[in-house]
């Protein structure tokens, strides 16, 4: 039972800053742009994740050299068209479907045939989407049952650019499409409905050829051939994403305050903020500021006098994908019936999320109706939980154990969480913090 964790009581109220750790996007397209850069690229609070050390490991396959000097990363990169490997490498992207795909659209060019493994959960996930429109720029693909992992991909050098329509909400894909434009003669094109956009970011900053048109529920992306990519030196701010675990459970406990310090607030990730608001959550942004392209901010939360329901703007999906497990439980305690739809995309993560929100809801005691791709929580103001939960076998998802560990705090009752280990890919400090908030 070392792998697991047990929760009894709910958590006091409390008044403290934390810092959570380094985003895990921007870390690990950090990885990416440093390793294609021309000289020595420093960061500092990297994400000290798996998924960022599968990144590093990656680039390294690929002959680039990587250091650590008092928690500073040293990326020396040898330029967009660098890579210096044998034949018949592997690349294991273990639980990232960050790096996995993002992976593929620099490799399109490669010379010899690469493979990309990846954990069970994330040889579940749909590879096609990404295989597709890159072998249109004219390189192909080898995909485990067509679409799954391990696959291998082999390289062109007579690469033509495409047009590209990616309507699922995916950054994943799009920016996968990016970096294959960057390898291609010509110009590339992409509309694609609106989702993260850390990529066009940091490609903006760095000054690469790209432009960006934003419509009103798309964006149109232009890309052409990268020459030449100058080094970039990264003071990472916090992850949003885990800041929502604790944005959620300040919400839901009594007479509590916290500020979660410098966190970076990209407007196409603050969606849990925009939809916890709706719900009457008491959320705040102190000392705003732009770094590197990108706003951050500390955040402040304090408990709110009472929740309502919400009937979810679909516009908002995209912007709280990875967030959506800790807005169901505050839907829990919301007053009235909350509707969630068009959330598909949830069952492409590392588990099927909308499926495993219905199972945490049902043991909490929470009725819920779910389609393939909605749920309406009926939320109960005054759930207090008086039972023995057990959470396992959700593929190791970190989400799912936090969002257990969340609703444990919050709402009582008896729980044994398994795979703890599981925030080793995104968020090793979490229970840390966690023990900080319950002193």
């Amino acid at each position: 039972m070392s792998n697991s964790i047990a929760l009894k009581k709910k958590i006091k109220r409390f008044n403290k800053k934390i810092i959570v750790a380094g985003d895990k996007s921007l870390s690990i397209r950090w990885v990416l742009f440093a390793s294609l850069a021309n000289g020595i690229s420093k960061a500092k609070n990297l994400l000290i994740s798996e998924d960022v050390f599968a990144a590093i490991n990656a680039v390294k396959k690929l002959g680039i050299k990587v250091n650590f000097k008092k928690k500073i990363c040293i990326i020396y990169g040898k330029g967009i068209n660098g890579f210096q490997f044998k034949k018949n490498i592997t690349i294991n992207a273990k639980n990232s479907g960050t790096l996995g795909r993002l992976i593929l659209g620099f490799l399109i060019n490669t010379p010899y045939p690469i493979r990309l493994i990846g954990d069970k959960s994330l040889s579940k996930r749909d590879f096609k989407r990404i295989s597709d429109p890159l072998s249109k720029f004219g390189t192909s693909f080898k995909l485990n049952n067509k679409k799954n992992l391990p696959l291998t991909i082999f390289g062109s050098n007579y690469l033509k650019p495409i047009k590209y329509f990616e309507n699922k909400g995916s950054a994943q894909c799009k920016s996968a499409v990016i970096f294959g434009g960057m390898r291609t003669n010509g110009t590339t094109f992409i509309k694609a409905k609106r989702s993260r956009n850390h990529t066009e970011l940091l490609c903006k900053h760095l000054k690469l050829p790209i432009s960006i048109k934003n419509k009103k529920n798309y964006d149109e992306i232009t890309i052409k051939k990268v020459k030449k990519i100058k080094t970039l030196n990264y003071d990472i701010p916090s992850d949003i994403s885990s800041s929502a675990f604790f944005i959620a459970l300040t919400t839901l406990t009594e007479n509590s305050k916290l500020i979660i310090k410098n966190v970076n607030i990209n407007s196409s990730r603050t969606g849990v903020i925009t939809i916890l608001k709706k719900m009457g959550a008491n959320i705040t942004f102190k000392n705003q500021k732009v770094y590197k392209g990108e706003k951050n901010a500390d955040i402040q939360i304090k408990s709110p006098k009472k929740l309502k329901a919400i009937n979810c703007p679909t516009k908002l999906n995209s912007e709280a994908i990875d967030e959506f497990l800790v807005i169901f439980l505050v839907a829990a305690k919301a007053k009235g019936i909350s509707y969630f739809k068009d959330l598909a995309e949830l069952n492409q993560k590392e588990s099927p999320r909308l499926e495993w929100g219905r199972k945490i809801l049902n043991k909490m005691g929470i009725k819920t109706i779910v389609t393939k791709s909605s749920i309406k929580i009926f939320g109960n103001p005054n759930l207090e939980i008086n039972k023995k939960i057990i959470i396992k076998n959700y593929l190791k998802d970190h989400r799912v154990f936090m969002t257990s560990t969340v609703a444990a705090l919050s709402f009582g009752g008896n729980w044994q969480i398994h795979d703890k280990d599981s925030i080793k890919t995104s968020f090793p400090n979490f229970l840390k913090i966690i023990n900080y908030l319950k002193k």
